[in-house]
């Protein structure tokens, strides 16, 4: 099986905005390679995210929730020709999970969007904060906000339903792509950061909890319980 960095590579004009990148030589650029690393088959992605010595944790956050936005907004980009307004007309989870847009300016009140509508509307508010230095600098002299850690969190969770779509939705499509390897490669290393750092609540998580268990615990469905 071909890496996910490799499948990236060969997927990258699906992507539909731009990519953020971290200046090269720089703190955050070396962080972002080392986490980079993580695609390669083989790593142990419980280890990978763990906070390497003697590095910020805000510095490792930044890199990974970059990194995250641009992999999953590529995710997105290979299934996006199948998620229209027609066949998604409500940002969902199958029939128990319905997400809905709020961004305070345009959306001030919760609102039902098409699946597409809404994952575009997340991907440039997301884009928006990363791009602006005053959240995530690109100069480690600047310092980042008090509220960096939150705006990371608010980010990762809503990242989050946007596997919850496509996995629910659209896993069909994924592997007749034969994307599916690779999107649980990203899922898991996305998880076990998220985890680690209690970054998204249990709540959201539980929308794939079946799916998640099988995917960190793939012997789970051939047990047999003995008393």
């Amino acid at each position: 099986m071909s890496s996910f960095l490799e499948f990236l590579q060969m997927n990258k004009h699906k992507t539909f905005r731009p990519k953020k990148r971290f200046p090269v030589g720089t703190l955050r650029y070396n962080l972002h390679k080392q986490a980079q690393a993580t695609l390669h088959s083989g790593v142990d992605l419980r280890a990978a995210v763990r906070l390497p010595v003697n590095e910020n944790f805000d510095d490792w956050l930044a890199v990974h929730t970059v990194d995250f936005f641009n992999r999953i907004n590529l995710l997105y980009g290979t299934i996006a020709d199948v998620c229209t307004a027609k066949s998604c007309p409500t940002m969902s989870g199958g029939s128990r999970y319905e997400y809905l847009w709020q961004d305070g300016v345009s959306y001030k009140k919760p609102t039902r969007l098409p699946a597409p509508d809404y994952i575009y509307l997340l991907m440039d508010w997301i884009e928006i904060r990363i791009n602006d230095e005053s959240i995530f600098p690109s100069n480690t002299a600047v310092p980042f906000p008090r509220d960096f850690r939150q705006v990371c969190k608010k980010i990762l969770t809503r990242l989050f339903r946007v596997f919850v779509h496509v996995y629910i939705h659209h896993f069909d499509r994924l592997s007749q792509l034969g994307a599916e390897p690779h999107a649980n490669t990203l899922y898991k290393h996305f998880y076990f950061f998220i985890t680690e750092y209690a970054m998204v609540s249990t709540k959201e998580l539980d929308a794939l909890k079946e799916m998640t268990e099988r995917l960190i615990d793939p012997n789970q469905n051939r047990r047999v319980r003995i008393n």
